[in-house]
């Protein structure tokens, strides 16, 4: 009786079991699908079996039921680590294209044989080229540094027109001041910054009796500053106010920077009929009234300019600028190296077929776009290129990598300093206009490109 009960309970069980499983695999069949619930059926049933064994009364001493459950365990097994993996689904990258079929026809006389739905090869693209600072710094001249040429010709074509009429103005207007002819300067002519038309310099030589001026070096001034010179009236016992037409722009004795400039503003502003020359020269020509420089804008369909108007004096083989520091100083003009500088570049590089001129531009056309670098363009960059001339020699195209690198790190030098000199006068500090702060910031932007100049490259 006790045998019974126990036989009828574990039948409950298995049927208890098999109730659960039976309704497992029907669910399954509806979820998974046929091949899914196939693989769950294979893998239930050799569960099964295995519990079955587990809870049956073994039969103890006899070895060969006892084979015959060991071998069915590791069949069981083996069972379950072959039960097929059911196929992985196909992911469709393109939602417009059909979805592939896979089932395929069957072939009569022939095996059925499953296989993998069929996978789109992927092309892995080829690792991108690198290129080398040489590579990158002409790339970087060649075509990131070029102007359109249109613009490269309307812009020196329309900068002459309008300096032609600017001196027919001053002739009719000022017969009685001795202007010498009007020329054109700066990036768009001298070569050396970045190629760029947006900028002219337009200088206006102011003629002076040496008989009568003389120069005073700035540093023997209460400015202290070799870079500025005084221009002062002499002899005024023997020649009085009025033998030079330029008296009339005299303060305490010396020839006024200040004076000359504004009235220079004033004819710019309000004696010159800007409207009648643009519409001659097809353009919108207008002075900057708010800026203490002489300043044209002009805009044309194909290019603006920004010419700026400088008055400048030769004397002594020295270039002066009536561009006074900012200050209650007056009557300061500022010497100019630049066509020095031009020329000695030009000649350095036609002595051995050099790239300075090239290393420049791209110097310059760096630090122009870049916003913690801006005001190193022009001299101070020329500047360091001559030093650095007198030191190495190797100047090929070949070697403008390592040119342009060796200019960075004594760039790095001087600001850590804050001492640039110039190479004409070394008692001049090109970096004496500078703020500590803008010092500071340059020297940290070049001193982390050192190791990675193409950082510089990639700011553009």
């Amino acid at each position: 009786m006790a045998e019974f009960t126990h036989q009828r309970g574990k039948r409950r069980e298995d049927n208890g079991l098999g109730s659960v499983l039976d309704l497992l695999l029907a669910n399954a069949r509806l979820v998974l699908g046929v091949s899914g619930a196939a693989v769950l059926a294979i893998a239930t049933l050799a569960v099964k079996r295995l519990i079955d064994r587990a809870t049956s009364p073994r039969d103890e001493g006899d070895p060969k039921a006892e084979q015959k459950t060991l071998e069915e365990s590791w069949q069981d097994l083996a069972l379950i680590k072959a039960t097929p993996k059911p196929p992985k689904k196909q992911r469709r990258e393109d939602l417009s294209a059909p979805l592939v079929s896979l089932a395929q026809p069957s072939v009569p006389g022939e095996p059925k044989v499953c296989s993998d739905p069929p996978e789109t090869p992927q092309v892995e693209p080829s690792p991108p080229r690198c290129l080398t600072l040489q590579e990158q710094l002409l790339s970087h001249h060649s075509s990131w540094l070029a102007v359109p040429e249109v613009q490269a010709s309307v812009a020196p074509r329309l900068a002459r027109s309008i300096c032609t009429q600017l001196q027919n103005f001053l002739r009719s207007k000022c017969p009685e001041l001795p202007f010498g002819s009007l020329f054109l300067s700066g990036p768009l002519l001298d070569g050396l910054e970045a190629l760029a038309v947006d900028h002219v310099h337009l200088m206006l030589p102011v003629v002076l009796d040496a008989t009568l001026w003389s120069l005073i070096p700035g540093e023997d001034t209460v400015v202290r500053n070799p870079q500025y010179w005084l221009i002062k009236r002499t002899d005024l016992e023997y020649f009085p106010r009025g033998c030079s037409p330029w008296d009339k722009f005299i303060v305490g004795r010396y020839l006024s920077s200040n004076a000359l400039n504004e009235t220079l503003h004033k004819m710019l502003v309000a004696s010159i009929n800007w409207p009648a020359i643009g519409s001659l020269l097809g353009s919108i020509i207008y002075p900057v009234v708010a800026s203490q420089e002489l300043k044209l804008e002009v805009k044309h369909d194909q290019v603006e300019l920004s010419i700026t108007l400088f008055p400048m004096v030769e004397m002594e083989g020295r270039v002066l600028l009536a561009a006074p520091p900012e200050g209650l100083v007056e009557n300061l003009w500022l010497e100019s190296f630049s066509r020095a500088e031009v020329s000695k570049v030009k000649e350095l590089d036609a002595g051995d077929a050099g790239a300075r001129q090239t290393c420049l531009r791209i110097l310059n056309g760096v630090c122009k776009s870049h916003p913690a670098l801006h005001r190193l363009r022009g001299s101070p960059l020329t500047h360091v290129v001559l030093h650095l001339s007198a030191t190495s020699l190797d100047w090929a195209e070949e070697s403008l990598a390592d040119r342009f690198q060796q200019v960075l790190e004594e760039l790095v030098g001087y600001l850590e300093q804050g001492v640039l000199p110039s190479y004409f006068n070394p008692k001049i500090n090109l970096f004496c206009e500078l703020l500590e702060e803008e010092i500071d910031e340059m020297g940290f932007t070049l001193y982390r490109a050192l190791s990675e100049p193409e950082l510089l490259l990639k700011d553009k």
